[in-house]
């Protein structure tokens, strides 16, 4: 019975946001800023990338295999280990915002510094803002900690995700700028230090290692004048090294009367589209914390693997289990890619001690 009133208050949460979100579609609520134009010349060195890591916690996470980690391997090994940031991407309704999945994560085993804005501590981005200066921050990122960010986009969100591998890709045809995200302001520079080898490097050609689009469509573009990403939200630039595609089918707030237009690859990007359940509803696929406490749908969630026919979903959870694909998973590539990133940095720290002996 308490599921059930459960399941009862989540699709109830969802028809509201529903309304809201045509109220605020309708009032265009995608102004994006123009970028400012800085100075060109500005220089910048990036400081050392020090780990600060035992040899031994180093190895423990070396051994690590990316596409296989347990829960148990996540608490204890790869929680020591370095983390790229997280900016999760909010769709335009305010009301929904991508907290709750953020809290997923975290309850996962992300650490939650990683995730948090660092200039006001928020779990969720708005993704309104100007895509050109998203892409300068995630190269101040990497500059200074030398890993390129993760990105997670519902609805608009996922737009924006996508349009940011288009800037780093330079198909806009303008001059990208470093944007320091502590001062949210510019760096008056167009190229960084890379920290993994020392040398000077354009901005344009930054590779994300993962990067999502959750309900994300092709009509909300039109409806709020994106006309330039309508013919190029499904097709993923080679900016991204692993995209994750998630899509209702019969979404219309998306544009999805049926089945779901497919994301493809331009390039070699990895990319993989799955399908949500309708009942998870537009603004409601957000909301995955309480698999995430469930001991069922846990354990379900750190034994997932890709598969075209995933594994019985668990019964008699007492949860709701429309947003359990989806976000098993993203989770899989978001401790795939951080054990990635982590191991990549400890060999290039090796390797520069190495050089320096």
């Amino acid at each position: 019975m308490t599921g059930n009133l459960v399941s009862l208050r989540s699709r109830l949460w969802r028809v509201l946001c529903t309304v809201v979100f045509f109220a605020n579609a309708a009032a265009g609520a995608d102004d994006e800023t123009p970028a400012l134009a800085p100075e060109i010349g500005a220089t910048a060195t990036a400081p050392p990338i020090a780990l600060h890591l035992e040899r031994e916690t180093e190895d423990r996470i070396l051994a690590l295999a990316p596409e296989k980690i347990s829960d148990a391997e996540v608490q204890s090994v790869l929680a020591l280990a370095p983390a790229p940031r997280i900016i999760n991407l909010q769709g335009v309704v305010g009301l929904v915002t991508m907290a709750p999945f953020a809290e997923f994560l975290i309850a996962m085993g992300y650490p939650e510094e990683r995730i948090r804005n660092p200039r006001d501590g928020a779990l969720s981005y708005n993704s309104s803002g100007d895509s050109a200066r998203l892409a300068g921050t995630l190269a101040w990122y990497y500059e200074h900690e030398g890993m390129m960010p993760m990105l997670i986009g519902h609805s608009q969100g996922g737009m924006m995700t996508v349009r940011v591998l288009y800037e780093l890709a330079g198909d806009f045809g303008h001059t990208l700028f470093v944007w320091n995200p502590l001062r949210d302001e510019s760096e008056r520079r167009t190229s960084i230090v890379d920290p993994l080898t020392g040398h000077e490097r354009p901005i344009v050609g930054l590779r994300v290692p993962y990067a999502a689009a959750i309900a994300t469509g092709t009509l909300p573009r039109i409806w709020l004048g994106q006309w330039d990403m309508v013919r190029r939200l499904h097709k993923i630039p080679d900016t991204v090294t692993e995209f994750g595609a998630y899509s209702l089918e019969w979404d219309l707030l998306a544009g999805n009367f049926g089945r779901a237009e497919p994301y493809l690859a331009s390039g070699d990007a990895l990319v993989r589209n799955i399908s949500v359940p309708w009942a998870a509803g537009h603004t409601g696929v957000v909301f995955a914390k309480p698999l995430a406490l469930n001991p069922k749908t846990r354990t379900w969630i750190n034994d997932y693997v890709p598969s075209p026919e995933p594994a019985p979903l668990p019964t008699d959870a007492g949860v709701d289990l429309a947003n359990l694909v989806h976000s098993a998973d993203i989770w899989y590539s978001v401790k795939k890619h951080w054990c990635l990133e982590a191991q990549r940095l400890i060999r290039a720290e090796r390797q520069a001690h190495a050089a320096q002996q």
